[in-house]
Parts: structure tokens; C-alpha cells; sequence
């Protein structure tokens, strides 16, 4: 059953939990423990999202490739606490802890982790999760994007392009939205930092 044991180990060497892998392959977390315990034959398709999601090939997975592939190589990235205008992500002291990206990723752009303050993003991005963000000053619709607004600390929303400005949204219904038109887009400014393309939580 090389399978199963190839799943959890690469998941865990990258410290995906469970939830977080079965979230970005579009299965639940059930799925994920039967893949793991080789309860059930897992679809070709999943086995295609898995090795996409681990970073390892399909022929690794299914044992056709010997285990010295089993760890994907990885970098570690700074979890900053804050992030703030006109500084460069790589020169902020703020360094909380480090986390592992697979290295793979540096073809992609820069990355840095960042520690969430708030609850704003209940239940989906909790206080003092970990959030892994892709450097970069767009987004698309529905993106959710690290923003900074007035120069202030940085804030962790949903992005969404009007016709007339921007909306950055919070999933905790709790919270408007913050509407911004063009014009204070620029003069306040509201810059964006990156967009968050993964989630890790510490139990």
C-alpha cells in the first residue's frame, strides 16, 4: 500500500493538515483519512490533484518512482507580525517563526508567511493562523488579498473590482465592507501586498 503512506508522509512534510488538503483537491476531510488508510481506490483524477497540491509526481504516488523522492525539497519563509508601507517585505524585523514552502514555488515570485490578528475572516481564517502570502500589487475578483489602507497595519479581505473603486470584503458578516473609490484608492492609498494562497493553522 505505497500509496496511502506516500500521501500522509508528503502531506505532513509540508505540514498540510487533512482539512487544508482535502479543501485545495475539492474533497472533504473523510476522503482524505480514507486515501490515507487505503479504505477506498482513489480516483485518477485525485491522483493527479494530490501530486499537483504535494508537489510530487503521479508516478511517485502510485510507486512507480523510488521513495528518494518522498520529501519534496522546501525553503523556509519568514511569518512576519506585521507588514507596513514603504518597506520592503525582506527587510521587516518583525519575525514571528518560519515556515516551509516547497521550493519549487521561487519559480512563482516571493512569498512570505503572515501571523492573522482579528477575527474578521471567521470561520474560514481564524486569529493567529498563519496565512502564506504570493507577493503582488493585483488581484482578481474574489482573491483573498493582504491589504494595506492609509499606510496602517496590513488587513487580511476579500478583493473585489468595481466600476467605480474597490470593495474589500470580511467573511465575518460582523464586518462591512470597505468600499474605496478610485480616487481614494490612490490618495489614501490602499495598496495591495500579496495575495494569500494558503493557509496554515497549529493545533
Amino acid at each position: 500500500m505505497i500509496t496511502p503512506a506516500r500521501i500522509k508522509s508528503t502531506r505532513e512534510s509540508l505540514k498540510l493538515t487533512k482539512r487544508e488538503l482535502a479543501k485545495r483537491i475539492g474533497v472533504h476531510e473523510s476522503s482524505i483519512n480514507k486515501y490515507e488508510k487505503g479504505l477506498v481506490d482513489i480516483p485518477l483524477s485525485k491522483i493527479t490533484e494530490l501530486a499537483r497540491v504535494l508537489n510530487v509526481t503521479e508516478s511517485y504516488l502510485m510507486g512507480w518512482e523510488d521513495d528518494d523522492k518522498e520529501t519534496p525539497q522546501a525553503i523556509k519563509i519568514p511569518v512576519l507580525g506585521t507588514v507596513a508601507a514603504g518597506i520592503p517585505i525582506s527587510a521587516v524585523e518583525d519575525i514571528l517563526d518560519y515556515e516551509e514552502i516547497p521550493q519549487s514555488w521561487q519559480n512563482q515570485g516571493e512569498f512570505f508567511g503572515l501571523r492573522i490578528k482579528g477575527d474578521s475572516m471567521k470561520p474560514d481564517i481564524n486569529d493567529g493562523d498563519t496565512v502564506i502570502v504570493k507577493q503582488q500589487s493585483t488581484a482578481n475578483n474574489g482573491d483573498v488579498v493582504i491589504a494595506l489602507v492609509n499606510g496602517d497595519d496590513a488587513t487580511c479581505k476579500k478583493f473585489e473590482k468595481l466600476d467605480n473603486g474597490i470593495m474589500l470584503i470580511s467573511n465575518n458578516s460582523e464586518y462591512s465592507p470597505m468600499y474605496f473609490s478610485n480616487e481614494e484608492v490612490t490618495t489614501k492609498p490602499v495598496v495591495i501586498v500579496g495575495r494569500v494562497v494558503e493557509l496554515r493553522r497549529k493545533f
